[in-house]
């Protein structure tokens, strides 16, 4: 009876995490089509703040579990702490560019901000991939590859934007406001890659 108990705080665990990881995706494709579209979809800012509380909210809920039930079977307690937090970075670096693009009354999205979502995208839907083969109990190691290598086509993209700003005399206000909006975009991606970075440390632990 105490094993089965355990065993289904463990699945609610990690069902908790899977539904992170499918928020911050979701947080991450209304993003790229608010850039795609702007500023026609600008109301999409709104839809992405209301994912960022989700993710708050089911980010207190593990937290919640963890203190309440303690380790998991297969996903230490640091583990799931430090999963839940990176999950929530994607999330609100998502949000705080949707939300500056209204701040700094941005009239049209620059191309590369447009590719940046576009690897965030692919990047937070991997992440989303990879863990719902860890409640499977299935390989997430083609998923984290495409993680890490989807998190370098985003620094490369993400240098040559900030780059691009510092040619041509734009103004420099202008400079400030969309450096703000890559660096967010970055910090998303890279914060995908973190979530890559603990799940392969669960794998070397668990071998799963």
């Amino acid at each position: 009876m105490i094993l089965s108990r355990r065993s289904h705080s463990d699945d609610g665990l990690l069902d908790l995490i899977q539904e992170a990881g499918g928020n911050a995706a979701r947080g991450g494709v209304m993003l790229r089509d608010m850039l795609a579209h702007f500023p026609d979809r600008s109301d999409l800012a709104r839809e992405i703040l209301l994912c960022e509380q989700e993710g708050d909210r089911i980010t207190h809920d593990i937290m919640h579990r963890l203190n309440l039930n303690g380790a998991h079977r297969r996903l230490g307690h640091a583990d799931a702490y430090e999963l839940a937090r990176a999950l929530d970075d994607i999330i609100d670096d998502t949000e705080e560019t949707a939300d500056a693009l209204g701040l700094y009354g941005i009239e049209a999205p620059m191309e590369q901000a447009e590719g940046l979502a576009d690897v965030l995208v692919s990047a937070s839907e991997a992440v989303a991939a990879a863990l719902r083969a860890l409640r499977a109990g299935e390989d997430i190691s083609g998923r984290l590859v495409e993680i890490h290598q989807l998190e370098n086509e985003g620094d490369r993209l993400s240098r040559d934007a900030i780059a691009s700003l510092f040619t041509g005399g734009i103004d420099p206000m202008v400079v400030i406001r969309w450096k703000d909006i890559f660096e967010g975009l970055e910090r998303a991606i890279d914060s995908c890659e973190t979530v890559a970075h603990i799940l392969e440390g669960v794998v070397l632990k668990t071998g799963r």
